[in-house]
């Protein structure tokens, strides 16, 4: 991990997230915490993350999220060279989905 975040704050927001309980508090808090911009923005790189593991191409993602290709790039290079943390949570996903 990028040892530029990992500060105080980040651990103290880090530690917020993880106090809430259900999809609703994340609702309540992530609207508050974030511009709607911004939430938007990070539920488009994670649906793009979702579209690139499942091999589709630049070209669909584009048009299935809006997302830009410089978008889509940087989400790329974060799935094959990144920490693996969209691997984790897909990971933890379908697991739970198949529980």
């Amino acid at each position: 991990m990028n040892k530029k975040i990992r500060t105080d704050a980040v651990d103290y927001l880090f530690e917020a997230i993880l106090s809430l309980k259900d999809k609703e508090e994340c609702y309540t808090f992530f609207e508050d915490i974030c511009t709607v911009n911004e939430l938007l923005s990070l539920s488009q790189r994670f649906e793009v993350a979702s579209m690139l593991r499942n091999h589709k191409t630049y070209l669909d993602i584009a048009d299935k999220t809006g997302a830009s290709t410089a978008t889509i790039s940087r989400v790329n290079r974060s799935l094959n060279y990144g920490n693996d943390g969209y691997e984790m949570v897909f990971t933890r996903m379908e697991n739970k989905e198949s529980s």
